[in-house]
């Protein structure tokens, strides 16, 4: 067994994979390597793991550029399939938001709301190469006399389309259930009464921020799988929260870390972005997101061990105390359990359902590892780590 300390840069591995000589596996494949051979040998032979998850990401969206007309127009309001985006930005741009729903939507005014169309499905509809129904209003000026616009485009019409998620692979989430007597639908799924049912959100072992809890190699510039394309971690996500309180391992205990990423929607595929209808609580948008952790050193090799037996989250009563801004904790569970089918809690078997796929993200890490096999897909080095 090699005594020496690994310490590579992401250029050597970066060389090795335009060399075809790069290891690459997946996290669950490294949870075997380094439970078998420890850290430091797998360092050694391991150069990159990749990680997936597919789930829906509320905070995400689209900018887009339609292209002028003739007269000009600088719109002031802006619809697509009848979905409103925000034209706040200047004469022709928009941001379609992925929760924005139908504008005759009757939302919950017979409850549960169903929330067919709203701008995740949009995104999915521009991908999928269909026409979409532009309508543009202006309160018109002398440059931009226009007061109306109205076509159909596809994505190929656009002249610029971004997807632009500020807030993408939660490091972590709740365990949602119902403590109250009535049926809820929360963005967490419906809750079915007296703890009927458990939700939760994560691919846990393969989920990227789990697999660098401290952000040691993720930030400004690296790159990412994202929504079958390429794209870029651009910031840390909102509601980023590097403090949570974690285990003796540095896993978070509670929702923590958020990634800001950007990539061209022209690269993407509806198979990794999907508009999401989520019964009684609104639309969002499926995102698959996967992320390369390079094996720099030992411990990035035993971070990217963890197991679902390692990470846990707390059980949150979505039914009343979370509405109410109660925080209170019914308990911790790990993924694990939480993967198994069931929980107990109070004494009483829950059933668990997961709202992410698995599946999907276990094709992600698949995916990334043949792009860096193939040397299609070289490691970023982040201009800046996210706060940790």
């Amino acid at each position: 067994m090699k005594t020496h300390r690994i310490n590579r840069t992401y250029q050597e591995i970066n060389r090795k994979i335009q060399e075809g000589r790069a290891v690459v596996v997946s996290a669950e494949e490294m949870i075997d390597i380094v439970r078998d051979h420890g850290p430091e040998e797998a360092a050694d032979q391991v150069d990159v793991v990749t990680t997936g998850t597919f789930a829906p990401m509320c905070s995400s969206g689209a900018f887009l550029n339609f292209g002028q007309t003739t007269p000009t127009i600088k719109a002031a309001k802006v619809w697509l399939n009848n979905v409103p985006a925000y034209a706040g930005l200047a004469a022709v741009d928009c941001y379609i938001g992925a929760t924005e729903p139908c504008e005759d939507d009757p939302l919950n005014k017979v409850q549960p709301g169903e929330f067919v169309y709203g701008g995740g499905h949009v995104i999915q509809d521009l991908i999928e190469g269909k026409k979409i129904h532009l309508r543009a209003e202006a309160y018109g000026t002398t440059c931009y006399p226009n007061r109306k616009m109205e076509k159909r485009v596809t994505l190929e019409d656009l002249p610029y389309a971004v997807l632009c998620n500020p807030r993408n692979g939660y490091q972590n989430y709740n365990c949602a259930v119902n403590l109250t007597n009535t049926t809820v639908y929360t963005y967490m799924g419906t809750l079915k009464p007296r703890a009927g049912n458990a939700n939760y959100c994560s691919a846990g072992q393969l989920s990227p921020l789990f697999n660098d809890p401290f952000y040691k190699t993720i930030g400004l510039g690296t790159r990412i799988f994202l929504g079958g394309g390429v794209g870029y971690v651009t910031w840390h996500g909102t509601q980023h929260n590097p403090g949570a309180q974690r285990t003796d391992k540095g896993v978070p205990l509670t929702p923590a870390g958020t990634l800001a990423v950007m990539g061209d929607l022209r690269s993407m595929h509806s198979d990794w972005l999907k508009g999401a209808s989520m019964q009684g609580y609104g639309c969002s948008l499926s995102v698959g997101l996967g992320i390369p952790i390079p094996i720099l050193n030992e411990e990035m090799a035993r971070y990217t061990a963890v197991s679902d037996e390692d990470i846990f989250t707390r059980i949150i009563d979505y039914g009343h105390d979370y509405g109410n801004g109660i925080s209170k904790t019914y308990g911790r569970v790990s993924y694990a359990e939480l993967k198994s089918g069931s929980i107990t809690l109070e004494g009483q078997r829950v059933p668990t359902a997961p709202l992410s796929s698995m599946v999907k993200a276990r094709q992600i890490a698949e995916i990334l590892k043949e792009w860096i096999a193939k040397g299609d897909f070289l490691i970023g080095e982040p201009q800046m780590l996210l706060p940790s």
